[in-house]
């Protein structure tokens, strides 16, 4: 079988000097959080602990302190979306990657909104894996930006949730709004330079300059804010 590709996450290998998160895995099936501890612990990342649904799992990250949680979506007793809230409510340095069968699960979207992080598929290969739960670990979304896009499309226009960032855009400057729109069209950093004539350390600045007045966690978290607020429309390029 070929093994499944997620272009969105870079395998690079760990450097001796490398500081590797905690994780903690969730999921009621104990053969995936055998798989994937074996997976992460041979990579030298910590598993600090597993649970086997999300009442388990805000207790543990409670406990537990983890820097990246592996979500399970669908468990019984307390699903993955409402085990994220609150996991994010209690600590909210932690990263939450949400795990699921298909990658437009319609659960993802809530999952964003509410503050995930990012989702993976269950068949991720071991070198991703690892590498995925490194670059949240860094404060970056595990999304590409057209695989956002295309979600968020999907679903934002069902949503009826009130998204869990602030929708008050009036501290943006008007390079920021612009921004701020063009991601949630799916621009990457680079794109975003090109299309707007500017050094690509010039656009860093500027995302980072949104993240922290609109208080937002990541790169998914601003793509959802951008449909919530009405900065684009679904079906807009």
């Amino acid at each position: 079988m070929t093994p499944a590709v997620h272009p969105e996450v870079p395998a690079t290998s760990v450097a001796a000097t490398e500081r590797l998160p905690r994780v903690l895995i969730v999921d009621d099936q104990t053969l995936i959080r055998t798989g994937f501890r074996l997976i992460l612990t041979a990579r030298g990342i910590e598993v600090a602990g597993e649970a086997a649904d999300g009442a388990e799992a805000v207790a543990a990250a409670r406990e537990l302190r983890p820097d990246v949680v592996l979500m399970d979506i669908r468990m019984p007793n307390m699903d993955g979306l409402e085990a994220t809230r609150r996991i994010l409510e209690q600590t909210p340095d932690c990263r939450v990657l949400m795990l699921t069968t298909f990658d437009l699960d319609r659960y993802v979207y809530t999952a964003l909104s509410l503050g995930a992080s990012g989702f993976l598929l269950k068949d991720v290969t071991p070198e991703h894996l690892a590498a995925a739960v490194r670059l949240v670990d860094t404060g970056d979304a595990l999304l590409a930006p057209s695989i956002t896009r295309r979600l968020v499309e999907r679903y934002a226009a069902q949503s009826e949730r009130t998204p869990a960032v602030p929708a008050d855009l009036a501290a943006l400057t008007p390079r920021e709004r612009e921004v701020l729109t063009l991601m949630g069209r799916g621009l990457s950093n680079t794109e975003l330079a090109v299309e707007l004539t500017l050094s690509e350390a010039t656009v860093k600045s500027h995302v980072a300059r949104i993240f922290a007045k609109l208080t937002l966690r990541d790169r998914a978290q601003a793509v959802v804010l951008a449909y919530e607020t009405g900065l684009v429309r679904p079906g807009e390029r």
